[in-house]
């Protein structure tokens, strides 16, 4: 085998492998959460997770029976939430807040978030995917 072939057929393969881990690492908005199915949640925030591709927090909410569950919400990335006006303390723990969100289609207590409403009524884009890719 030539060297020119096999230089050829690594570079392809690793162009390969590279579009395949890419894929599998970000996923599509409407895979993972339902655009006609929003809710808004207040609750205690518990955890503030701020990484890419998406910055996450939980917050604690009372259900209908009154006991409470963990609620997690995908952001934007950390440079999207910049652009918006957040930083990594404008969450803590602790913070009361409202969300408005897209609910998961699996079923779980997850959202994409829209809108946050922070505890002083300031009231923040939360970066979502849907209207990143809507754009």
């Amino acid at each position: 085998m030539n060297i020119k072939r096999s230089l050829g057929i690594v570079i392809a393969l690793a162009t390969l492998l590279g579009v395949s881990f890419e894929a599998s690492t970000h996923h599509s908005f409407v895979g993972q959460f339902d655009p006609d199915r929003s809710e808004v949640f207040t609750g205690t925030v518990s955890g503030v997770r701020w990484v890419n591709p998406h910055a996450f927090f939980v917050i604690d909410v009372s259900n209908d029976n009154g006991a409470s569950e963990s609620w997690t919400f995908e952001l934007g990335s950390p440079n999207t939430l910049i652009r918006y006006g957040w930083n990594r303390d404008t969450l803590k723990t602790g913070d009361v807040i409202t969300v408005d969100g897209y609910l998961a289609r699996s079923g779980a207590n997850l959202a994409n978030a829209k809108i946050v409403t922070l505890a002083d009524g300031t009231i923040i884009q939360a970066g979502s995917s849907y209207l990143e890719e809507s754009r």
